[in-house]
């Protein structure tokens, strides 16, 4: 490819879409190194600093990783976990097991889930609102971080209502088979309906951190509500990177 200069892109962003045509062709997978910089200013005709900002793009959308000494490599891709109306319709079905573990488990893919605290904490404010109780109200919540293939792939808050879980395995860091849905209905709370809320966003520092994400990944703030037929139970939140789930919801259409 030559730059065209009647382009009203930028040279970068020629060279830059060049790349990332040929990432996606395949001509680079995953793993591999990208030509240098000097290669990559004889290929283009253009100046270090274009190949440069070029190269920049890249990095921002999350496509290619530096490497110090060694250059600049296609990013591995995480394997994709789906999220989405069926594993939720199916969570009764898969006895011991998340809708997240069972999914994970279903590709072929390890799956862990690692407890960060248990804790009664004022209820937050989004938390009350959605619990539909006082702001400051003492609430339990779980705090966790679930890892696919070795890799931190979501950080959760799930809260309740402290008399829902008091004596229940919900306040231990083993919930026991089924999870917390099953401790909710051995309680005779049975869940009747799910709200979800689902935005897209760049990370905090502390969720690039906690997710080690690369430059340019985003991340999908999950905000899911469970209800008996009376009332809200559990207020669940989820950080979840951008590179490794897509979420597939199936509903009937409205008559």
């Amino acid at each position: 490819m030559t730059i065209d200069h009647t382009d009203p892109r930028s040279p970068s962003q020629q060279i830059a879409d060049d790349l990332r045509g040929q990432i996606n062709d395949g001509v680079f997978a995953a793993g591999d190194p990208l030509p240098s910089e000097r290669n990559l200013v004889d290929r283009y005709g253009t100046a270090p600093q274009t190949t440069r900002q070029a190269i920049a793009i890249l990095k921002s959308e999350g496509l290619v990783i530096g490497k110090p000494g060694r250059g600049i490599f296609v990013r591995e891709q995480l394997p994709i976990v789906r999220v989405g109306s069926d594993t939720r319709a199916q969570w009764r079905e898969r006895t011991g097991q998340s809708p997240m573990q069972a999914e994970a488990e279903a590709n072929g893919l390890s799956w862990h889930q690692e407890v960060l605290a248990l804790e009664t904490v004022p209820a937050p404010d989004w938390v009350a609102e959605r619990l539909g109780i006082d702001a400051d109200e003492d609430v339990f919540v779980r705090r966790r971080r679930t890892w696919i293939e070795g890799v931190p792939t979501q950080i959760v808050d799930s809260y309740y209502r402290l008399g829902d879980v008091r004596g229940t395995r919900i306040m231990s860091e083993d919930t026991g088979p089924g999870g917390s849905y099953a401790q909710l209905e051995e309680r005779g709370l049975t869940l009747a309906r799910f709200r979800e809320e689902i935005g897209i966003r760049m990370p905090t520092p502390e969720e690039i951190r906690g997710l080690r994400l690369g430059p340019g990944i985003p991340v999908a703030e999950m905000y899911r509500v469970a209800f008996t037929m009376e009332r809200p139970v559990e207020v669940f939140r989820a950080v979840l990177s951008g590179n490794s789930h897509k979420f597939v919801y199936e509903f009937d259409a409205p008559m």
